[in-house]
C-alpha cells in the first residue's frame, strides 16, 4: 500500500525555524562548537575556576565578617523602624506589600518615602541573611550549627516581614508593634550568636568562674526585663507613629511603666556592677575584659539618654537614641553571656595565662 504524501500543516513555518535555528547552533563557522566559542567557554571556565579558588572555601574569618554585616543591618533595621515611627511616618504607605492599594511605591510626600525606605532596608537584611546561608554551606570547615543558626535568620527575617505588614493593616496596633520589636531583638540576638560561633575557634578559650556564669544568666534574663518595661513607657507614650490618623495607645500611663522600667534599670546598673568587679577579681581573659567594659560604657551610656528624655518631655531624637542603645544594650549582654559560657577549644583558666 503507497505511503500517503505528508501533510502540510500550519506549524510547518516554525518547524523549519526551528530546524534553522539550530543547525545555525551546531554547525557552520558561528556555531557553538566552532573554535571562536570553544575558546570563550574555556575563557568562562577558566574565570570561574580562578574565581572558586580565590573565594571558595569560605574561611572561618571571611564568613564572621559576612555574619558581622547581617549583624549591622540586622541593627540598622530597628533604628530606621523607630525613625518611622518617630517621624510619624508609621502609615505613610497604608497598604502592604504595596505602598497603597493601586501603587507599588509612594506619592511624593515625605512620610510615604521615609516609610517605603524602611522597606527598601528591609531588602538588604534580606539579601544579607541569604548569603550568611550561603557563606555557611560554603565555609571550611564546614559546620552544621553554623547553617541552623543562619537559617535561624532567614525564618526571623520572613516573621519580621509578615508581621510588618500586620502591623501596618491594622492601623500601628500598639501590642503588634511591640510583638514587631520583641521579634526583632530575637533577630538580634540570634545574630550575635551566629556572629561569635562564626570565627576560628582554635584560640583559646578560659574557664569562667562560676559566679560570672551565674551572674551573667541573671543579666540576661533582666536585660529582658528591661526591653519589655521599656516598650511599655513607649506605647503609652506621645509618639504614635502617625500625625494623620489617630492611634491607640496602651492603657498605662507614662509616669507608672517608666517608674517599673527605671527600677528594673537601677537594678541592672547594680548587677553590671557586680559584674565588672567580678570580672577584675578574676582577670586574666582579654576577651572577658572587653565584653564587660563595653557593658559598662552601654548601660552608663543608655542609662543617660533614658532619664534625660523623661525629665525633658521624650524628644523624638533622644527616643531614637534610646532605642539604638536598648539594642547596643542587648547585643553587649548576649555577647557577654556566650564569653563565659563558650568552653569550646583549648581552654584556659580565668586568671591563668596559657603557656607559650
Amino acid at each position: 500500500m503507497p505511503l500517503a504524501a505528508p501533510v502540510t500543516t500550519a506549524t510547518e513555518p516554525f518547524r523549519c525555524i526551528a530546524l534553522d535555528a539550530g543547525t545555525r547552533l551546531f554547525e557552520g563557522p558561528d556555531s557553538l562548537t566552532s573554535v571562536p566559542w570553544r575558546a570563550s567557554l574555556r575563557t568562562l571556565t577558566d574565570v570561574t575556576v580562578v574565581t572558586r579558588e580565590r573565594w571558595l572555601p569560605l574561611t572561618p574569618d571571611g564568613y564572621r565578617r559576612i555574619c558581622g554585616i547581617a549583624l549591622l543591618l540586622l541593627t540598622g533595621i530597628v533604628v530606621s523602624g523607630a525613625a518611622v515611627r518617630l517621624s510619624g511616618s508609621g502609615l505613610g504607605c497604608s497598604d502592604w506589600p504595596t505602598c497603597e492599594q493601586d501603587q507599588f511605591i509612594p506619592e511624593a510626600n515625605l512620610h510615604g518615602w521615609i516609610e517605603f525606605g524602611n522597606r527598601l532596608v528591609t531588602g538588604l537584611v534580606s539579601l544579607a541573611v541569604v548569603a550568611a546561608v550561603l557563606g555557611s554551606l560554603a565555609r571550611r570547615p564546614k559546620r552544621r550549627d553554623l547553617l541552623r543558626w543562619s537559617w535561624g535568620l532567614v525564618a526571623g527575617v520572613v516573621g519580621q516581614v509578615v508581621l510588618g505588614g500586620i502591623v501596618v493593616l491594622n492601623h500601628l496596633n500598639p501590642w503588634l508593634v511591640l510583638g514587631h520589636f520583641a521579634l526583632s531583638m530575637v533577630l538580634v540576638w540570634n545574630a550575635v550568636v551566629l556572629h561569635h560561633l562564626a570565627g576560628d575557634h582554635d584560640r583559646p578559650k578560659f574557664v569562667a568562674p562560676p559566679i560570672l556564669r551565674h551572674l551573667s544568666g541573671w543579666l540576661s534574663g533582666l536585660a529582658m526585663v528591661v526591653l519589655a518595661t521599656g516598650t511599655l513607657v513607649t506605647g503609652s507614650g506621645p509618639h504614635t507613629g502617625s500625625r494623620d490618623e489617630p492611634v491607640p495607645r496602651l492603657p498605662f500611663t507614662v509616669r507608672e511603666v517608666a517608674q517599673v522600667h527605671g527600677s528594673s534599670v537601677v537594678v541592672l546598673i547594680l548587677l553590671a556592677g557586680a559584674i565588672f568587679l567580678s570580672a577584675r577579681r578574676h582577670g586574666g581573659n582579654p576577651t572577658l575584659s572587653r565584653a564587660v567594659n563595653w557593658l559598662i560604657i552601654i548601660v552608663a551610656a543608655q542609662a543617660t539618654v533614658g532619664w534625660t528624655q523623661y525629665f525633658t518631655g521624650v524628644p523624638a531624637v533622644l527616643v531614637g537614641l534610646h532605642v539604638a542603645g536598648a539594642t547596643a544594650l542587648w547585643m553587649t549582654v548576649v555577647r557577654l553571656r556566650l564569653v563565659v559560657t563558650d568552653s569550646r577549644g583549648p581552654c584556659t583558666t580565668a586568671g591563668t595565662r596559657r603557656p607559650m
